[in-house]
């Protein structure tokens, strides 16, 4: 199950992928307690998926899924952050970025290979910790903001993902190895 929030993400989705999406429709998922509950039953059932905007509003939103969730398997896809204005809208979002409509298939369609949805990666065998965070300074450190938001832009993510979400990304994108060399390619302060 895919959550998504609104019917052109949805729409756009449907293109791509052959499965259950359902949509938030944006805030009124926070008043709607059956679809809350049939987020929260489908994905204790099969785990769920969420690609909402890489903006606050869908940053609020993803919180909300994942307590909804509970402890069922959630996987947040982030779209990166493209500057422009979906097609259909005379101005552009708030923030002045893409959403999911707004995105390119392909890359929605690389997204979810990388993430290991559409039959990529697998998890890593030695997956990143918190503790790598720290060792390497994106965590808890000196300019530790700063080097976490390098990362962030380097791997072209919201620069809103907090700690725990990015060990997560990280665990989903990549190996431990390809973290190391990442990381290695820190810029100096």
């Amino acid at each position: 199950m895919i959550v998504v929030e609104g019917k052109y993400d949805k729409i756009k989705l449907e293109s791509l992928v052959d499965g259950l999406i359902l949509t938030t429709d944006g805030f009124r998922i926070f008043k709607d307690k059956q679809k809350r509950d049939l987020i929260r039953a489908l994905a204790q059932k099969q785990g769920v998926i969420v690609l909402t905007d890489s903006d606050v509003a869908g940053f609020k939103i993803r919180s909300l899924i994942r307590s909804v969730a509970r402890d069922a398997s959630v996987i947040n896809l982030y779209i990166p952050q493209i500057p422009g204005k979906e097609k259909r809208k005379s101005t552009p979002s708030k923030e002045g970025t893409l959403g999911v409509e707004g995105l390119d298939a392909e890359l929605l369609r690389e997204l979810f290979i990388k993430h290991g949805v559409l039959g990529g990666r697998k998890e890593p065998i030695r997956p990143v910790t918190r503790m790598d965070l720290m060792e390497d300074g994106l965590c808890g450190g000196e300019n530790s903001a700063g080097k976490r938001a390098w990362v962030l832009k380097e791997l072209n993510l919201p620069p809103y993902l907090s700690t725990k979400a990015l060990i997560q990304v990280l665990n989903r994108l990549m190996s431990y190895e390809e973290y190391r060399e990442l990381v290695g390619r820190l810029p100096d302060e």
